[in-house]
């Protein structure tokens, strides 16, 4: 008996520190998210196009193709349902092949408009021009305010104001990007991040304040909506791993769909329309976010532990008698 109490002991002992010292360590590294929307292009997505030459799924690779056209008004875009508003994380990887100068590759979270000029829509842009082959993070805030920055050093825009100061980041053809795109509600900032998909380095990273809380984006798309530039000229390559997500407690419930609505809808090129600029900040880092507490120890987690204290002692005991 006394030789089975000294093998049962260390057993309990080891037990009791376990839910004492580690169950506040798995509470704070949780990071639960809600996945709105994931797709790793393994199998057909089934997105919504009126250009199924320029935007398909490519079964033999398994991403989803692209070629972005000014003033040919297609696009490809899946519905998102489950978002009214609040914080989320945007993230997918780019490849692009080809760009001509005067396109512009852009994958969005918007409304039913998909209007770089109109609002809600928040983009991420990849445009060869006069500044070459930069990065830009664009928005139209619901308000229908336009505010935008680019990885070109010293670039002035609209507003007038410097917008980024860093040192300017160009991407590159034939390399694979993964792209995040965060809005942190409470303090009312949008970030973009551009990061080398192989080694992780990030190339560029900057943000804007959205000025107002964001709403009603319930759309992911590509396409060439309100870009009036000049035809035959494409921006051509391919996207993967798509995800959005939203902090586990801001939804009731989880999916994760891989097929979108099929059905296409009549749809009228809208006309540009005129926005009101609001400048970047331009002046101290992003605010860091609050960090979230550890969680104490549930009243289960207390009940378990005194028990087997409880019992420690009681086998304890029994074995000094």
């Amino acid at each position: 008996m006394k030789s089975q109490l000294r093998n049962v002991l260390p057993l309990l002992v080891l037990c009791l520190l376990s839910l004492v010292c580690f169950t506040p360590v798995m509470a704070a590294t949780g990071d639960a998210v809600t996945v709105l929307y994931q797709n790793s292009f393994s199998s057909d997505p089934k997105w919504t196009t009126i250009c199924p030459s320029y935007y398909y799924w490519d079964p033999s690779a398994q991403v989803y193709h692209f070629s972005v056209e000014p003033s040919s008004g297609c696009y490809a875009y899946t519905p998102i349902s489950k978002y009214e508003k609040g914080p989320f994380t945007l993230e997918y990887d780019l490849i692009l092949n080809h760009v001509d100068e005067g396109t512009t590759f852009r994958l969005g979270f918007s409304g039913v408009e998909m209007d770089p000029e109109s609002g809600p829509n928040v983009l991420t842009e990849f445009t060869n021009a006069k500044n070459g082959q930069i990065m830009w993070l664009h928005l139209v805030t619901p308000g229908n305010k336009m505010v935008e920055v680019n990885s070109k050093s010293g670039d002035t825009q609209s507003s007038g104001d410097i917008a980024y100061k860093g040192s300017t980041a160009n991407y590159e053809l034939n390399k694979t990007y993964h792209i995040t795109l965060n809005y942190n509600e409470g303090q009312r900032i949008l970030t973009m991040k551009v990061n080398e998909k192989t080694s992780g380095k990030e190339i560029w990273g900057y943000y804007v304040n959205t000025m107002e809380d964001l709403r009603g984006m319930n759309r992911i798309y590509l396409g060439a909506i309100g870009d009036y530039g000049m035809m035959n000229r494409y921006a051509t390559g391919y996207i993967d791993n798509l995800r959005l997500t939203v902090p586990a407690d801001d939804t009731v419930a989880s999916t994760n769909p891989t097929t979108a609505v099929t059905t296409l809808p009549a749809v009228t090129v809208p006309t540009s329309k005129k926005n009101t600029p609001v400048a970047t900040r331009t002046s101290a880092e992003i605010p860091s976010p609050v960090s979230t507490p550890e969680s104490p120890l549930s009243g289960s987690t207390t009940i378990l532990a005194l028990g087997a204290a409880c019992l420690c002692c009681a086998l304890f005991s029994r074995r000094r008698n």
